[in-house]
């Protein structure tokens, strides 16, 4: 059982339990440090933070998920000790959601051609006061027994390549990092393999700023793990992770902590938002 997690998500984007219970959680569990990195939103930090106050044996760090478009494979950057009340990152968001909402209804559309049929307003009550996510349609779809698991849904109808996916608007992965950083955040990599060459993509990014890549992931065995974490030393960046915890399929999904995340990540992530803004402070 790690005792840092940097990769969580609530109902402020698709995971099951609120901002405030995956800090009770966490802080049940015996984490030290953890990160809300919601899909697209920051709706969920200041909830966290307040539920934080009578654990402070947890530190939490405001953090974000943002998905990126690129011609092969799928980039998401995620960022740590960032402007939670920017209304610049809050614009940037907001639109991001809308589009995930536009690409829902299409998924759900194109679910009903192929024979699935589930319920959109269905769909809207199980994400919430969250925005829609593959992982709410996927739930909507083993409720009516269409699938049998969650990775099921992805597998065969609503993963990138499946008959049922529809795209939406991003940003380039190098226009994240800079969105990030503007908003005094720090910029990292998340789950690397999802891009076809790694490395090249940390050479690009740490160009535009990237200061971090999430070496320690769920679902990475433990020569995937030391690779990244090489890649790391190799190019000054900080080896984060996490395990990516929605809450939602409880059989299969590692649960919050179930990653050996080195504590050392916290500390070079403080000490590097401490730097930042002792700069801001002295300009």
């Amino acid at each position: 059982m790690g005792q840092v997690d940097l990769h969580l998500h609530s109902t402020a984007s698709d995971g099951k339990f609120s901002p405030a219970d995956i800090v009770r959680k966490a802080a049940g569990l015996g984490l030290q440090a953890i990160a809300l990195t919601d899909h697209d939103s920051i709706d969920g930090i200041i909830p966290a933070l307040e539920a934080a106050k009578v654990h402070p044996e947890l530190k939490v760090i405001p953090g974000v998920e943002i998905s990126t478009d690129m011609p092969e494979g799928q980039a998401h950057v995620l960022g740590y000790f960032l402007d939670y009340k920017s209304r610049k990152l809050k614009s940037a968001l907001e639109r991001f959601r809308n589009s995930r909402e536009i690409r829902a209804r299409g998924m759900v559309a194109k679910l009903g051609d192929l024979g699935v049929n589930i319920d959109w307003q269905r769909v809207r009550e199980i994400a919430g006061e969250g925005s829609v996510g593959r992982p709410h349609i996927a739930e909507a779809m083993l409720e009516k027994k269409y699938i049998t698991s969650f990775n099921e849904a992805f597998n065969k109808y609503i993963g990138q390549n499946g008959p049922a996916y529809v795209e939406r608007e991003k940003m380039t992965p190098a226009e994240a990092v800079e969105l990030i950083l503007s908003v005094k955040g720090l910029p990292v990599l998340a789950h690397p393999f999802t891009v076809n060459e790694p490395e090249a993509m940390i050479i690009n990014l740490k160009k535009a700023g990237l200061i971090g890549v999430e070496a320690y992931y769920k679902d990475y065995s433990d020569d995937q793990i030391v690779f990244l974490a090489g890649l790391a030393d190799k190019y000054s960046l900080v080896a984060t992770g996490g395990t990516d915890y929605h809450g939602i399929d409880d059989n299969n999904e590692v649960m919050m902590g179930g990653v050996a995340v080195p504590a050392e990540a916290v500390e070079q992530l403080t000490a590097m938002a401490d730097m930042r803004m002792l700069k801001l402070a002295n300009q």
